[in-house]
């Protein structure tokens, strides 16, 4: 395993000083903060083990491992920023399913029922096929977007 080895300048020890000491920061920004002052090997301050910063700091050795390779591999600027996800969500509700929401809220509900519920307008865009499988929580959403309700009479 390769081991990053932080040694800050005066200027970088004095802007983390400044974070851990004044304003308010989110607290990913105090953590990384104390685990660089922590783990710095400069001369401008003295090295505590990572042991002994996971105890302090209540956080995992790789988090502590994490911090330093971001430090040496991205910079002081980058590391104390949050990364952005990498994670792509892919969208189950397109428009054409969105119209078809829209439609089927808009008809006469099954017999037996005086309204739609938003479950069983899950169910019947399951049943129809439109859709492999939704929610009735995403097909709230649809509804609430397009500003309609399964409950509104339609006489106005």
């Amino acid at each position: 395993m390769i081991k990053y080895t932080v040694k800050l300048t005066k200027a970088e020890v004095d802007e983390l000083n400044a974070i851990i000491n004044k304003g308010s920061h989110a607290s990913h920004s105090f953590r990384i903060a104390y685990i660089l002052l922590n783990c710095d090997e400069g001369r401008h301050s003295s090295k505590v083990t990572n042991e002994q910063i996971s105890k302090v700091l209540r956080v995992g050795m790789k988090t502590i491992d994490r911090v330093k390779k971001r430090f040496i591999e991205d910079g002081f600027e980058a590391v104390l920023e949050r990364r952005p996800t990498q994670r792509i969500y892919e969208k189950k509700v397109d428009g054409d399913i969105e119209a078809k929401i829209v439609t089927l809220c808009c008809s006469e509900p099954p017999k037996g029922f005086a309204k739609w519920s938003l479950r069983l307008l899950a169910e019947k865009m399951v049943e129809l096929e439109y859709i492999e499988n939704i929610s009735h929580v995403s097909i709230g959403s649809v509804l609430k977007k397009t500003n309609l309700s399964p409950g509104k009479s339609k006489d106005g």
